[in-house]
């Protein structure tokens, strides 16, 4: 079993900073693909970017230049930077392990757990 727990969420200004930090629990995280959701009220929730275990990253389009992601195996935690936020990017984002496979492009596969999520709120 996997326990995944968000931190680093708040309260931002726009076009302020954030760094969200998600800490997982089991031997397998380096082997994992690891990503990060977000959802907002009311709407469906989409994933933000995810790094492979061999540390390649892939964004969604409206996060590319913003956001980045990384994973530091040593310690069993993936980060989120987050810069020029926008209100539109206020939501609660959560942190999945999962697996990625190649259909022509790679895609992401989220795992079973999730963690509990951070809010970000970013006012105008």
């Amino acid at each position: 079993q996997v326990q995944l727990v968000e931190s680093g969420g708040g309260l931002v200004q726009a076009g302020g900073s954030l760094r969200l930090s998600c800490a997982a629990s089991g031997s397998s995280f380096s082997a994992n693909a690891m990503a990060w959701y977000r959802q907002a009220p009311g709407k469906q929730r989409e994933l933000v970017a995810y790094i492979t275990s061999g540390s390649i990253t892939n964004y969604a389009d409206s996060m590319k230049g913003r956001f980045t992601i990384s994973r530091d195996n040593a310690k069993n935690t993936v980060y989120l930077q987050m810069n020029s936020l926008k209100p539109e990017d206020t939501a609660v984002y959560y942190c999945n392990a999962g697996l990625t496979y190649r259909s022509g492009s790679v895609y992401y596969a989220p795992g079973a757990y999730w963690g509990q999520g951070t809010q970000v709120t970013v006012s105008s």
